[in-house]
């Protein structure tokens, strides 16, 4: 190790140490021996060993108990604007490998996944969306989302603007305030709507990116909507916790005999029903303001089956370890309850998009639910999130939705 790099070091103990030559790119407070150098909060700054081994370089941040967050392994390279082109673009080719013609609706950016610790990036048609969660990223920002916009405008993209959505919370454990707006290109006018529209799966959205939850709209469940189209033909189906009306529409579209959409949020429903109308599917569908954990069980006391596939996207139950005992409680209810509900030979689709919901308990959950209820169920498939949010095997928050096809035997 050369101390001519001329970057701060931070001497890492040797459990911190494995845990980096595993691959994980985060280095907490508690591994962190001592600094050498002085470092600014959200500037670069190298991981050693105890031996002085190079570990990598990554961002510092005083407030978050991730104290460094590794964005190369690589001694040699320079964190120029270069760099970050490179990255970038290295990015996007990806996007344009995996997602082929659905490129003009995905998510550009995932985070530790991309090399990008922190951030995330959403590509709605014309608009980029993005949400910074790193005193790193939020540093170098005003260098990288310009360069963002340009690889794809140099690629043939139309690009019309780039919105913050920087209205989250956990901000605060970086020490960042929350804000959202348009961010200021050089030399270019602010867009005067942030309101785009999309088509994924063939079917139309107006994405709302200023008020839409998360960055507008859920891209990651783009292909398991397309699998529940493909089960839907003539089906009664219920779509729980609909949102904008994304599963729902889709088994609409795939030729379901009717669809009956519910969420507990009356504006959700009503973005839903707008959906219905833009893609001229009103007339086998039909929308309720309702909480799906009364809403089952009332329908469960009717006696009868009035659906044979049911469909289960909630929100994250949880957002932490501490409170994964709680969700599994809730996932386990809303199941059992839709288990209780199918007929034999019904359809279940069920997800958690919780990575603090490990694979392994939310099986357990759904064998628990199965002999509560006192059937079998038959896997059609077993899947996860879109390749545009790629999953790296040594970085398992990167590996957050569970989704599971069932026939009910």
């Amino acid at each position: 190790m050369k101390a001519e790099r001329g970057f701060p070091r931070f001497i890492i103990t040797q459990k911190g140490t494995r845990w980096v030559e595993q691959g994980h790119p985060w280095i907490y407070e508690g591994e962190v021996i001592r600094e050498e150098g002085d470092c600014e909060n959200g500037a670069l700054a190298d991981a050693v060993s105890e031996k002085g081994k190079y570990l990598g370089t990554g961002f510092v941040s005083r407030n978050s108990k991730i104290r460094l967050r590794l964005v190369s392994r690589n001694a040699n390279d320079r964190f120029d604007e270069a760099f970050w082109r490179r990255r970038i673009q290295y990015a996007w080719d990806y996007r344009k490998t995996v997602m082929g013609e659905d490129i003009r609706c995905c998510r550009v950016i995932f985070g530790e996944a991309d090399g990008f610790p922190g951030l995330t990036v959403d590509r709605f048609s014309d608009i980029l969306v993005t949400q910074t969660l790193s005193i790193g990223m939020e540093r170098i920002k005003p260098m990288l989302f310009p360069l963002l916009v340009q690889v794809l405008r140099e690629d043939g993209q139309e690009i019309r603007g780039l919105y913050e959505r920087n209205d989250v919370a956990i901000r605060a454990l970086e020490g960042l305030e929350q804000n959202k707006g348009w961010f200021p290109l050089p030399g270019e006018a602010l867009p005067e709507s942030p309101v785009t529209e999309i088509r994924e799966n063939g079917i139309y959205y107006s994405v709302d990116v200023e008020n839409g939850q998360k960055t507008g709209f859920f891209l990651d469940q783009k292909y398991n909507r397309l699998a529940v189209a493909k089960l839907a033909t003539g089906k009664r189906v219920l779509d729980c916790f609909t949102h904008t009306g994304s599963f729902a529409l889709n088994a609409a579209m795939g030729g379901a005999e009717h669809v009956t959409a519910v969420d507990v949020s009356a504006s959700a429903i009503e973005m839903a029903k707008a959906n219905a109308q833009r893609n001229g599917l009103t007339d086998r569908m039909d929308f309720v303001v309702a909480d799906v954990f009364d809403l089952l069980p009332e329908l469960a006391a009717k006696g009868k089956a009035p659906y044979d596939f049911i469909i289960l996207d909630p929100p994250a139950f949880t957002k932490s370890r501490k409170t994964v005992n709680s969700a599994e409680r809730g996932y386990k209810e809303i199941n059992l309850r839709a288990l209780k509900l199918l007929p034999r030979g019904g359809y279940l689709a069920t997800a958690s998009c919780s990575h603090f919901m490990p694979s392994d308990l939310f099986v357990k959950m759904l064998r628990s639910a199965a002999l509560d209820a006192g059937v079998e169920l038959r896997q059609i498939e077993a899947r996860q999130q879109a390749p545009d949010h790629p999953i790296l095997w040594n970085v398992p928050e990167t590996d957050y939705l569970k989704f599971y096809l069932f026939q009910v035997v």
